[in-house]
């Protein structure tokens, strides 16, 4: 059986509604979802191929693309999980510490990881940098996702230890002020003035500031492509390159993938309801560039980007539409759309198959870019 986007009723969960294949298997899962929660995901994920695929259910296809099996068992696992649902700001940053937890797997070994203080736009920030045992001397300066509302340098740990160890570079992880205690355009100006202060210690912090990126998931690559922007036109350092993973672009407008994947997808429609009238609730701000830098008039001069988008992400089409406005701005653009993946899969470190994948093309990318011969 294969589920269609026909099927996709809104105001219930695709995955669990879809999938109740036989109760015995629920059983199961619900099973495994208590040893995750005691070991990560090591066990369920440890389980013969064949017996994943029975638990994750029957293929999702919508719009032409089959969800990854992996990330669908994933999905199920997050469905049975408390908390899902956006309710206070408190729930909301409690359940992404813990799904991180969840999805993370073992932390990478690395040189060494350092805590230490940045400059953000009004005082200081708590950041993170993280050197790789064969240390390069690039650095990416990284903004994390959470919608502007949720995450901290706790819940992308993980991620940034993967990319430090598998790129060979740095990883400069900045803890920029959330909202709704600090709305837009807070979050912003600190990682403009973060990246700026990266910049000028880059020395300080081992790397050469001809070779610091800025990227970042998500809101973080909301951030990352703000950051890239203002430098050029407040004439500040500009970044190597900026990576912008699945990022959220656009505040105002509305596109397909919107609709086609509003529920069941880690991200959903009320989520990014939720997050924008967190981050903007002054609705006159949405279009400013600095919140939604696909409304940028001139993209000309930015640097060379590399940015994923997935196919099973809400966010799809604003990516893809900001790739091509760089092209078509003659920037150099590196763009793959995981057509399998969700949105947040650069997270799912413990994950085989295709988020694997697609971690490993961002650190090739990146071990190439910023550790030239």
């Amino acid at each position: 059986m294969v589920v269609s986007a026909a099927e996709v009723n809104p105001g219930r969960r695709l995955l669990l509604a879809s999938h109740l294949v036989n109760p015995r298997l629920d059983s199961l899962l619900r099973g495994a979802v208590t040893a995750v929660q005691a070991n990560a995901l090591t066990p369920l994920y440890g389980l013969p191929t064949a017996v994943r695929r029975r638990l994750a259910g029957p293929p999702i296809q919508i719009d032409g693309n089959t969800l990854d099996p992996e990330l669908q068992l994933l999905l199920r696992v997050e469905g049975l999980l408390p908390g899902t649902t956006k309710s206070d700001v408190a729930t909301a940053r409690a359940h992404l510490k813990t799904l991180c937890k969840l999805v993370s797997g073992q932390p990478r070994e690395l040189q060494r990881v350092t805590e230490l203080t940045v400059r953000g736009a009004d005082g200081q920030l708590g950041a993170r940098l993280y050197v790789p045992r064969d240390d390069g001397r690039g650095l990416l300066v990284f903004f994390h996702g959470g919608g502007w509302v949720v995450g901290d340098l706790d819940t992308h740990e993980h991620l940034c230890r993967a990319i430090a160890a598998d790129a060979g570079i740095r990883v400069l992880s900045v803890d920029y002020r959330l909202a709704p205690e600090a709305p837009a355009p807070t979050a912003a100006e600190d990682a403009i003035a973060a990246f700026t202060w990266a910049v000028d210690h880059a020395e300080d912090l081992g790397a050469d500031p001809s070779l610091v990126a800025v990227g970042g998931d998500s809101a973080g690559g909301n951030l990352a492509a703000v950051v890239a922007q203002q430098t050029v036109r407040r004439d500040l350092p500009r970044p190597a390159l900026q990576v912008l993973l699945y990022p959220g672009l656009d505040l105002v407008g509305r596109r397909p993938s919107r609709d086609l994947f509003a529920e069941g997808f880690i991200l959903n429609e009320a989520d990014i309801i939720w997050y924008r009238d967190h981050y903007t609730p002054d609705p006159a701000l949405r279009s400013d560039p600095l919140v939604s830098p696909l409304l940028a008039e001139d993209l000309t001069g930015l640097p060379p980007t590399y940015i994923t988008t997935a196919g099973f992400d809400p966010l799809r089409d604003e990516g893809n539409e900001y790739a091509e406005a760089l092209k078509s701005a003659g920037v150099q653009v590196t763009h793959t759309c995981y057509s399998s993946l969700t949105h947040g899969h650069a997270n799912l470190q413990t994950l085989p198959g295709a988020t694997r994948d697609a971690h490993l093309a961002l650190t090739t990318h990146l071990r190439e870019a910023l550790n030239p011969a």
